[in-house]
């Protein structure tokens, strides 16, 4: 018999009460206009109409190729003499029972973050798997294929490669865990090897980006122009200099963490990249603008955002940067600055340099922490650093 009579333009145009696609499939509307396919077949001498959808049902609608698809099941079920109403229900039953991608990858990080060691890899996670796989978390598991996998991450492999690879992994994970529950089948479509290393090219192919970094030797004229500015950023960003931290960790500083008798910033290690608890020596110079700061405290943080209860803004540095001609510049770079200046300019063991960083880099620094003196030794560089920022040095 004849099939795929209708289009969707004939679709539209038509306001007739019954479409027939051929061979079994039509589109009926009812008395309030809404339309639905239903598709007619005889079986054991019995005339039977199995409802497929309704085409005009919002989020749910069944349109024209879903339909064809649907009654493609059917005729193939009445092809092998089976029973459509009992065999199509049963599969419907099933595939009730599969979960969503998105339920089973937020059952995945809450059942796994206990073995996890601080939140940043909880939270880690939680991005890949929301922010970054969220063209699949509405579909079941066991309707992911490879161009689900490829819309999650093509755009981003080539300007966020490192991200990209780490949601590719973890996708795996959900994926293979989903498998290991019974939820899918066959070949994990997010598999690199021998899969989509034949679609994407590989991650080393793209450059490591560095971050700009200012010039250390600029750095006491730079210093000088944003310490005459008013302005809530320009005091947290000569913080973030003089102490080499990140700019989350600067901008997300908070009273509780300030130890001014002590002049010693502790950051726990929910806020550290490396889940560690980082304490940071502040020089006289430091330990002055965050008193400056206390004059006038609003909230939990020392570096508060016009938004109630909220941090500053990354878009705060940015902003200042461009305002004292150093757009070219990035906030993370000071780090670099910093540690250039440490190896031209002084004396300083690295390991000192480096734990000033918070980089872990083995057992030397894991026995100055022991012992207790890496913090004085960290001290005396710290204060070293804020003097030459200052041109006093």
């Amino acid at each position: 018999m004849a099939r795929n009579l209708l289009t969707t333009t004939k679709i539209k145009a038509s306001v007739d009460g019954k479409l027939s696609d051929g061979d079994g499939l039509w589109l009926h509307r009812n008395r309030s206009g809404n339309r639905s396919w239903v598709f007619i077949y005889r079986r054991n001498g019995r005339r039977r109409e199995m409802g497929l959808g309704a085409l005009d049902s919002g989020t749910a609608k069944v349109g024209l190729a879903a339909a064809r698809m649907k009654a493609d099941e059917i005729r193939e079920i009445l092809g092998r003499g089976g029973d459509p109403f009992t065999e199509m229900g049963e599969r419907q039953s099933r595939a009730a029972k599969v979960p969503l991608f998105g339920a089973v990858a937020d059952d995945y990080v809450n059942a796994m973050a206990v073995r996890w060691k601080g939140a940043r890899t909880e939270n880690s996670w939680r991005l890949a798997l929301t922010k970054y796989a969220k063209p699949i978390r509405k579909l079941r598991v066991d309707q992911i294929e490879t161009p689900d996998i490829i819309r999650c991450l093509r755009p981003i492999w080539e300007t966020k490669t490192e991200t990209a690879t780490k949601v590719r992994e973890r996708i795996k994970m959900i994926l293979d865990h989903a498998k290991a529950n019974g939820w899918r089948t066959g070949e994990n479509p997010a598999q690199w090897r021998g899969h989509l290393d034949q679609i994407l090219p590989p991650p080393e192919s793209f450059k490591r980006t560095h971050f700009a970094a200012m010039p250390y030797t600029e750095l006491p004229g730079f210093i000088s122009k944003i310490r005459g500015a008013r302005g809530i950023a320009a005091r947290a960003l000569e913080l973030i200099i003089l102490t080499a931290v990140r700019s989350g960790e600067g901008r997300g500083a908070r009273w509780s963490e300030m130890d001014l008798d002590r002049m010693v910033w502790t950051i726990p290690a929910e806020r550290m990249k490396g889940a560690k608890p980082h304490r940071v020596p502040l020089s006289p110079r430091a330990a002055q603008i965050v008193r400056d700061m206390a004059a006038n405290r609003i909230s939990e943080f020392v570096f508060p955002s016009a938004k109630a209860g909220a941090q500053l803004s990354d878009m705060a540095f940015a902003k200042t940067l461009k305002t004292y001609d150093a757009s070219e510049f990035t906030t993370h770079g000071f780090r670099s600055s910093f540690r250039s200046w440490v190896g031209e300019e002084t004396t300083f063991q690295r390991e000192v340099a480096e734990a000033a960083l918070a980089h872990s880099v083995g057992d030397v620094v894991e026995r100055a922490y022991s012992r207790g003196d890496a913090l004085e030794k960290r001290r005396a560089l710290m204060d070293a650093w804020a003097n030459f920022c200052e041109g006093t040095a």
